[in-house]
């Protein structure tokens, strides 16, 4: 009993923590909450880094390169301040790095600026590039990326800087605080690949209008406003940031979900639904109760509490492909990263899967286009269709006694015509935890629930069974 009393007392402490970080007053256009489009950063004609001169096999590739970067940096120790302080403020360590796969849009401020940021499951923190002191521009993004907007807070009515002896700075920088001379919360996000974003810890009005694209002919879509939302006002970049910024979505205290559950009424939860690369239909995120998880197949399992704040991580008992069932002596931790493309496993279960999964499969090896993606196949003669048919499905037996069958589409990619891969790498021995990445979710409704600590997957058709959203007729 006492047991409970302590957990039970360290929720209400956290709830009231994170209720006073937000300081929040919010407009919700529906009780039902909210969604917005998910856009894929090369697949999608809506992305600023679309590259029609790639064939769709091109992208892919591209993606899994990115995949291979990602992973190779995915150490999961998420470092707090280093509470020595410095000029440049108190340092947070997290395990996501910046080549991430969706971007969504986000508008900041009062008027609003619409931003269009990158979505990421592996990090806490949203952010955007600001100009400095509302005067400023950042330097030029590196590698030809195209122009971006940048946020100027001196045109918002609404524009506040969190102060740095403040709770909220305390509770992002650790255990160290770093001040300005105006004592603004300064401070610095790093990233494993090298990489940073730096800047004044700030609050402001976020706006996000309900399923952008989805709604035509509206004259006012649904909204929801928030005030008062921690954010990172970033005035320098060091790396491969090629977006107006980073939306972080995972357990976090400044993540996104957990600052709309503290602000409105919609609970935090999220869920997306991610559409294969070559269809042609947006994918999507929901929060509130837009976010339940009801389909039929779907499995439940618990969200792990750990030292890795920045991650969504559940258990893996089991792995089953046809009659074999694969289990390790302690069983693994899987992180569910949307911003990763290929999935990452550790050898003593990657082999087995491999040969299994392998096995059935009679077509003629090839080269593969990526030296960290080996097994590759001759499908010209086949198809891609009925090579599907041949390849086995893999049942994940998750903690809780649920159970997600990825089928060939979650487990093999076309990186270039008529070449069929394996999108199952080896983890790297530093990196802390397997990775369940973005090939592997697809056409699954995967539901992130905070409040309840749980996580569902269920295996739908995204493009056509998860539709979005209708708008309110009053609208039309």
């Amino acid at each position: 009993m006492t047991g409970v009393v302590s957990r039970a007392v360290l929720l209400v402490g956290v709830v009231l923590l994170t209720a006073q970080m937000c300081g929040c007053t919010a407009y919700v256009g529906g009780d039902d909450g909210f969604s917005v489009e998910l856009i894929h950063r090369d697949h999608s004609v809506k992305s600023p880094f679309y590259d029609p001169s790639l064939t769709p096999h091109g992208r892919m590739l591209a993606a899994a390169r990115r995949s291979t970067r990602r992973a190779s940096a995915l150490a999961c120790s998420y470092a707090a301040a280093t509470g020595t302080g410095s000029p440049d403020g108190g340092v947070a360590e997290v395990i996501s790095i910046p080549p991430l796969d969706f971007l969504m849009y986000v508008n900041i401020g009062l008027p609003p600026t619409r931003m269009l940021a990158f979505a990421d499951t592996g990090s806490d923190l949203l952010w955007v590039k600001c100009s400095n002191n509302g005067t400023a521009d950042l330097p030029k993004a590196a590698g030809g990326a195209p122009p971006r907007v940048v946020f100027n807070p001196s045109k918002s009515s609404t524009f506040g800087r969190v102060d740095c002896h403040s709770g909220t700075c305390h509770a992002f920088t650790g255990t160290g605080v770093s001040c300005d001379a105006k004592s603004n919360c300064k401070y610095v996000y790093s990233y494993l690949d090298g990489s940073e974003t730096s800047g004044v810890l700030s609050t402001e009005t976020l706006t996000f209008d309900d399923a952008p694209g989805g709604c035509v002919g509206c004259r006012d879509r649904p909204q929801l406003q928030v005030a008062g939302f921690n954010f990172g006002c970033s005035t320098s970049t060091k790396g491969d940031f090629t977006g107006d910024g980073l939306v972080g979505l995972s357990d976090g205290d400044f993540s996104l979900a957990n600052q709309l559950g503290a602000a409105t009424s919609i609970g935090r939860r999220f869920s997306y639904c991610l559409v294969p690369s070559f269809v042609n239909t947006p994918s999507i995120l929901n929060f509130g109760a837009r976010a339940a998880v009801t389909e039929p197949s779907a499995a439940t399992t618990p969200l792990l509490h750990s030292d890795i704040a920045a991650c969504l991580t559940i258990g893996l008992e089991s792995v089953r492909i046809g009659d074999r069932s694969f289990m390790l002596p302690q069983p693994p931790r899987i992180i569910v990263d949307s911003g990763t493309t290929l999935a990452w496993l550790v050898k003593e279960l990657l082999d087995p899967m491999v040969n299994e999964l392998t096995r059935n499969i009679k077509l003629r090896r090839v080269k593969s286009p990526d030296e960290e993606i080996p097994i590759c196949y001759d499908v010209s003669g086949v198809g891609e269709t009925a090579f599907g048919r041949s390849v086995s499905e893999v049942k994940l037996g998750l903690e809780g006694s649920g159970v997600v069958t990825l089928k060939a589409e979650n487990t093999f990619v076309m990186l270039q015509e008529g070449t069929m891969c394996m999108t199952l790498g080896e983890a790297h021995k530093e990196d802390g935890g397997m990775i369940w990445g973005s090939i592997a979710q697809q056409n699954m409704h995967i539901g992130i629930d905070l409040d309840k600590r749980t996580a569902t997957f269920a295996s739908v058709d995204c493009a056509t069974s998860y539709q979005w959203p209708s708008p309110p007729a009053s609208s039309l």
